[in-house]
């Protein structure tokens, strides 16, 4: 019996650490003349909606949100993706504090109504959840600049559709920081994603 409640109590206190653990800061990062670190964060943006609209940064001030890349057309890991996002999506459903923006690699392609329809197929219904096309300039720009992930255009890649990108789900919290990137066709990592959302969401 002794050693039975060692064990529990030693499982009750990995999991009070695991709950309690920080979350760090991705990316590069500075210390300014008062000695304060100056974390990397994502810069101010501008992209069109499967709507039409213009949606900036100004959507996400001071909330929480979940950022990937994929192509409306992908043959490989979109799907998978998406099956996994879906996951976050119907989890946090109709929290304000919470969103998820989803950019295209392929703007050529994806226009506004093409994105519209693939929305819809989804069964994603809420503004929550955005799906973004731009400039391919300023879209490969974000993801590998800002986002720090990988997202490219490449004609030998023809099992992948012609695009070569990564199968993240970057989470970014309410100042813009990059707090963790998990692989999203990945069902656990999607758990723990979705328990650091908790995290950050109930952070001052």
């Amino acid at each position: 019996m002794k050693k039975a409640g060692i064990f529990i109590l030693g499982l009750f206190l990995l999991a009070c650490g695991r709950q309690n653990r920080e979350l760090p800061y991705l990316g590069p990062h500075e210390v300014n003349a008062a000695g304060d670190s100056v974390y990397h964060s994502i810069p101010d943006f501008s992209f069109v909606n499967q709507d039409g609209d213009t949606l900036t940064q100004a959507a996400v001030a001071g909330k929480v949100y979940v950022a990937d890349f994929f192509f409306s057309t992908c043959p490989t890991i979109c799907p998978l993706m998406k099956t996994q996002m879906l996951r976050i999506y119907d989890k946090f459903k109709g929290n304000d504090s919470l969103m998820i923006l989803s950019h295209s690699i392929n703007p050529r392609y994806d226009t506004p109504e093409v994105l519209k329809k693939y929305r819809e197929k989804l069964g994603v219904h809420s503004d929550q959840w955005q799906f973004l096309t731009g400039t391919q300039t300023d879209v490969y720009k974000l993801a590998q600049n800002s986002y720090l992930t990988s997202a490219l255009e490449d004609s030998s890649a023809v099992d992948e559709g012609g695009f070569i990108h990564s199968g993240a789900f970057v989470l970014i919290d309410k100042d813009r920081h990059i707090r963790a990137i998990y692989d999203g066709t990945k069902e656990k990592e999607v758990d723990k994603l979705m328990a650091d959302i908790e995290r950050l969401l109930h952070s001052r």
